[in-house]
C-alpha cells in the first residue's frame, strides 16, 4: 500500500535511503552519503511531498517529489529491490503529477534503465556539482 509520509515514518525511511545510496552508488565514497544524511533528513524530506511503500507494517520503500515535478528521492530498501516496490511507486508518481523530471547518476546503469522503461528520457547531462559526477537530467511529460 502507498501511503503519505508520516513524521513516525522519517527514521526508517532515512536507514532506506542511506544503505541503497550507499549500494546504488559504489563509485561515490561512503562518506559523502554520510555527510549528506543530516541535509537530506532536514531539508529535502521536509520540503517534499513524500509517499511510502507499506506491506504488513513494514515499510519497504519511498519517493519524494518536490514541488510537484522534480522526483528527489526514490529508494527502495535493499532486501525488497527488484520486487516491484520502485515500480509502484513511480508510477503512483506519474499517476499524480502531471509531468516529471529527475536526476540520475550516468553511472547508475540499473536506476537509468528503469526510468527510461518507464518512459523517461534524458535531456541533460551536467556534473553535479556537489559529487563532481556526470548526471543525466530526465523528464516525463
Amino acid at each position: 500500500m502507498i501511503r503519505i509520509f508520516e513524521n513516525k515514518d522519517t527514521e526508517k525511511i532515512m536507514e532506506i535511503w542511506l544503505e541503497s545510496t550507499i549500494k546504488g552508488h559504489d563509485f561515490i565514497e561512503k562518506e559523502y552519503w554520510e555527510k549528506s544524511y543530516d541535509t537530506v533528513k532536514n531539508v529535502y524530506i521536509p520540503m517534499a511531498e513524500t509517499f511510502v511503500y507499506e506491506e504488513n507494517g513494514k515499510i519497504k520503500g519511498f519517493i519524494s517529489v518536490i514541488n510537484k515535478e522534480f522526483i528527489g528521492a526514490l529508494f527502495v530498501h535493499i532486501d525488497f529491490q527488484g520486487t516491484g516496490v520502485g515500480k509502484e511507486l513511480i508510477n503512483y508518481a506519474i499517476g499524480k503529477y502531471n509531468k516529471l523530471e529527475l536526476a540520475v547518476y550516468k553511472r547508475n546503469k540499473r536506476a537509468v534503465k528503469f526510468y527510461e522503461d518507464r518512459g523517461f528520457e534524458i535531456i541533460e547531462e551536467k556534473i553535479n556539482e556537489d559529487s563532481g559526477h556526470k548526471e543525466y537530467l530526465m523528464k516525463k511529460d
